[in-house]
């Protein structure tokens, strides 16, 4: 049954994110519209590579806590990507049912905490050290159950568990990391899913070229490059991050307030074959680095 609630949860979360991106929805009606298909190459998460105390015992903010969810769905470890410019590491995991079920890949990053300067590592560790007792307490729903119930209780891990951050803080985590502020902000939530242009089965929009240019008609605010090369066996591109409004605390009247912030892009990736043999060629299934590290700016705010 784990292939199926991977289903129904990404599926839970994809309507979420969607009614939140409407660049989303504009290449979803731009791609049916051409008598095409959306389907989804990854979903991607960020986290904090921090271990809070709580009233459970210790609880691991990053990688890990997300990491157990994926491979109780059957996931497994599939790469992992390290940026040490920006303090980030990531992992991605595939599903050996994915093709039998359709299940995108997840690709799953975190902020290294202790290598950002002490200051700043406090104010985040300060903010997130106020996490739910729900969260510090998941027990991960056994896949005998009923599939609806098991993909609600999933679905309240991908918000933010920790209360409302200051104002301040937000600021000054945005001047070292904006991975950090984001993350503070959102905590869990989606951070992109992705429109893969291998399965859109249409004509109109046969490659990454085309559908970058249907979206930019359409007025969608795009990213200026496509990272990557075919040779590398991946190009991947993205609109441009949604602003909204986020709740903060005031730092002088300790009420809560709104301040607008970016949220998520919609990303556009397209894999090519590439030789893993003499004579052998395959889709190339991982990621690179670089056009990682280059998307993760897109939610700079």
């Amino acid at each position: 049954m784990k292939p199926e609630i991977a289903c129904h949860l990404w599926e839970s979360l994809w309507q979420e994110y969607k009614a939140r991106v409407s660049y989303a929805q504009i290449y979803e009606q731009m791609i049916t519209a051409a008598g095409g298909t959306v389907a989804n190459d990854h979903i991607a998460f960020r986290s904090l590579r921090l271990v809070v105390d709580s009233n459970q015992g210790q609880v691991n903010l990053g990688i890990n806590y997300l990491g157990q969810i994926a491979e109780a769905l059957g996931y497994v470890p599939a790469g992992e990507y390290i940026f040490p410019e920006t303090h980030l590491y990531a992992c991605h995991y595939s599903h050996p049912q994915a093709a039998e079920f359709d299940l995108p890949k997840l690709f799953i990053s975190e902020l290294i905490v202790d290598e950002l300067p002490d200051d700043i590592a406090q104010l985040i560790y300060s903010t997130v050290s106020t996490i739910s007792e729900e969260i510090s307490s998941f027990v991960i729903p056994q896949a005998e159950g009923n599939c609806e119930d098991i993909t609600q209780k999933l679905q309240k891990v991908f918000t933010r568990p920790w209360e409302t951050p200051r104002h301040s803080v937000v600021e000054a985590v945005n001047q070292v990391t904006q991975y950090g502020a984001w993350v503070l902000l959102h905590g869990y939530a989606v951070n992109h899913f992705t429109g893969y242009v291998n399965r859109q089965n249409t004509p109109v929009y046969p490659d990454i070229d085309t559908t970058v240019m249907g979206l930019a008609k359409l007025g969608v605010p795009m990213k200026a490059e496509i990272e990557g090369d075919v040779s590398c066996g991946l190009r991947q591109t993205a609109t441009q991050a949604v602003k909204e409004m986020v709740t903060v605390i005031d730092d002088v009247s300790g009420e809560e307030i709104q301040i607008p912030w970016t949220y998520a892009y919609y990303e556009i990736a397209q894999r090519y074959l590439v030789e893993v043999a003499p004579g052998k060629s395959e889709l190339f299934s991982a990621f690179l680095g670089k056009n990682a590290q280059q998307l993760f700016e897109m939610t700079r705010f």
